[in-house]
């Protein structure tokens, strides 16, 4: 237990170490940017067609995993459609005000969808050691970007570096969280882990689709599809070395 803790800490530290290399940096280049956003794709498709739907039918169902995939999607869908709902109108001129407030949002967004994340990684320890550790690695380098999308609106905004570590940090302790809520998940009914192998595939697979992908093509098509193919090489490596 306290190994899978400490690597959902390290993930979701990870947006922490993200929002200090802006602070630290400046804003990232387009293309590296695109190169991480695409290095998250590859990874975390991987991790999904790799590991956790195969993982999912093997302790299941195949209707157990299309059910669990469904609602992991459905439920990344409904997130984002709150967020969109309590998000405000960007205004002709972007001041400062409407910088921390897109910043704070960026940051609420995150920690919501870092529950279901942190989840994950209990699940795919609980599951099979080395798919903790797959998945906590795709968490951790998919959270780098979100943490440097938090820290330049913050910054931007006028916000003093050490509150937004502050803010970013408490961001950051999400993912432990949900591996909490998912060891305690597991440790009641241990059935449910094939439903919650594939709901964290259903929601990492929404992530990469309809998130990560739009804004790595935006940032930069072809240096998103390099990070990519490198990233799903890495999880298909680490699969047949594991297999």
């Amino acid at each position: 237990m306290l190994q899978v803790m400490i690597l959902s800490l390290l993930a979701g530290l990870a947006t922490l170490l993200g929002g200090i290399s802006v602070l630290v940096l400046g804003r990232p280049t387009e293309k590296s940017l695109a190169i991480f956003l695409g290095l998250a794709v590859g990874i975390m498709l991987g991790v999904v067609t790799l590991d956790l739907v195969p993982s999912a039918y093997t302790y299941g169902t195949i209707f157990t995993a299309l059910y669990g995939f469904t609602f992991g999607m459905m439920l990344l869908f409904l997130i984002g459609q709150f967020l969109e709902l309590v998000s405000p109108t960007a205004p002709t001129q972007r001041n400062m005000r409407y910088l921390l407030n897109m910043g704070y949002l960026i940051a609420f967004g995150i920690a919501l969808h870092d529950l279901p994340e942190g989840i994950a990684i209990a699940v795919g320890y609980a599951a099979q050691e080395h798919l903790g550790w797959l998945i906590a690695l795709a968490i951790g380098l998919h959270n780098i970007p979100e943490g440097m999308a938090t820290a330049a609106p913050l910054r931007m905004g006028g916000m003093r570096p050490f509150a937004i570590i502050i803010v970013i940090g408490l961001v950051s302790l999400f993912t432990p969280l949900g591996t909490m809520l998912g060891l305690y998940i597991v440790s009641i009914s241990p059935e449910k882990i094939s439903f919650l192998l594939a709901l964290a595939g259903g929601a990492m697979s929404y992530i990469v689709l309809f998130k990560l992908i739009p804004e790595a093509r935006q940032r930069h098509p072809n240096y998103a599809r390099l990070g990519a193919a490198v990233g799903f090489a890495i999880i298909l490596f680490l699969s047949i070395f594991h297999g």
